[in-house]
């Protein structure tokens, strides 16, 4: 039998344990803490590198949608260039492109939802993008001509971490330059810049986990108003300072913008839009250095249809680098060359802009300072041609180079921009 000892300690056991389990009932279980509020990832708008991304975005919750952020960009820019393009290049009632002007190169807001199952970016105003080798015309005629004052609206569906669909009006996926200035290392977008889409409607696919990023899409291409357009872009993080990926589309079907409006061509080049594009990318961002060269490929084929009597290709490659000095300087740069196929001067296939067989040089430079969400920059441009077809006014023709005549070989372009981006 137990001793008395023995049961007034089971009965003292007993009892402290009673009492614990008692107040582990009575004691409240920890609440996991709720996401700090105005402190998510955003969707965009992607930036370059020297000028950055707002760190303290405006945010406000809104009841039963979450957290909505607002941003914006407020800059002017100026420039002068040596031979401008003839009139006879521009769309109907426009003016001329000219030697110099100043205007507005962005007046847009956007608002934004990165959280949760439905998410959405929204992006309005007007803009201008200057780019290398072609004419250049008012913030309020490029508006009008290529995106609307509605560039990008797209929704999108977070189905898990990994994936997400994402529809509307979206950036490209193709290309190591975005559409608007303040998001560049520098004011003019390059050479190879216009041979890819900017701007698309559409519906895309994306996957991303560990190292790796893939995004897929069925598009308008050239913002046609057709969803013919086929990209994919596929990325690999090798470490936290190297990138490498390849991008490309192809259009599926075949358009002939010449019977749109001419005013809605220049959104919706007739070569462009039927062509198939291929680039590989690569990206060192370290320290003060942000490197990235890349190399692109572009085809068209024939269809006497459409008024494509040739084939053409494009091959090129670019370098963009900056270095950054301290925190409010850096300076930025790029080299580009891009050639097309064909036989100078045989009247084929026009994919480059400056006749079959030619060929274009640039470099830019542009250093830039800023402070806070301010910046001011400057760049110097210059565009080599080869190969181009002569012309005059005199004789009836022009060339397809500068210059009023288009018999012009080079163009050189200074030019300034300043403004905030919050």
């Amino acid at each position: 039998m137990p001793t008395r000892s023995t049961l007034a300690g089971l009965v003292t056991a007993l009892l402290s344990s009673t009492t614990v389990f008692a107040a582990d009932l009575a004691a409240p279980k920890p609440v996991p803490a709720p996401a700090e509020p105005c402190k998510a990832t955003l969707i965009g708008p992607a930036y370059g590198g020297v000028i950055k991304a707002n760190p303290n975005p405006t945010c406000f919750a809104v009841g039963g949608l979450g957290d909505l952020y607002i941003g914006g960009a407020l800059t002017g820019y100026g420039y002068t260039q040596s031979n401008p393009f003839p009139a006879a290049f521009a769309p109907p009632g426009v003016p001329a492109d000219r030697a110099a002007r100043f205007d507005i190169s962005n007046l847009q807001g956007w608002i934004q939802k990165p959280e949760g199952f439905f998410q959405f970016y929204v992006q309005g105003g007007a803009y201008a993008i200057p780019g290398l080798g072609v004419a250049n015309y008012s913030a309020l005629d490029q508006t009008d001509l290529l995106f609307t004052p509605l560039p990008v609206a797209f929704g999108k569906i977070q189905i898990n971490d990994a994936w997400s669909v994402q529809g509307g009006r979206m950036p490209t996926i193709i290309g190591s330059e975005a559409p608007f200035t303040f998001q560049n290392l520098n004011i003019n977008r390059g050479l190879l810049f216009a041979q890819e889409n900017v701007i698309n409607h559409g519906v895309q696919v994306n996957w991303a986990e560990g190292p790796w990023s893939v995004s897929v899409a069925g598009t308008d291409g050239f913002f046609s108003g057709e969803i013919t357009w086929f990209t994919g872009n596929v990325a690999y993080k090798i470490d936290d300072s190297n990138t490498i990926g390849v991008n490309g589309g192809v259009n599926l079907g075949r358009q002939n913008t010449a019977l749109r409006s001419l005013r809605y061509q220049y959104a919706t080049p007739l070569n462009q839009q039927n062509s198939g594009i291929f680039n590989i990318n690569y990206t060192y961002s370290n320290g003060p250095w942000i490197i990235t060269p890349y190399f692109q490929f572009t085809n068209v084929e024939a269809d006497a249809r459409l008024g494509i009597t040739t084939s053409a290709s494009t091959y090129g490659g670019a370098l963009l680098a900056a270095y950054s000095f301290t925190d409010n300087f850096a300076l930025a740069g790029r080299v580009e060359y891009e050639e097309q196929t064909g036989v100078r001067g045989s009247g084929t296939t026009n994919l480059l802009g400056y006749g079959a067989g030619s060929n274009a040089f640039s470099v830019t430079i542009t250093p830039t300072f800023t402070w806070d969400r301010y910046f001011f920059r400057v760049e110097y441009a210059h565009v080599e041609l080869g190969g181009i077809t002569r012309g005059s006014i005199a004789n009836g023709t022009l060339g397809t180079g500068f210059g009023r005549t288009g018999n012009r070989t080079s163009q050189d372009r200074y030019m300034v921009e300043t403004g905030i981006t919050f």
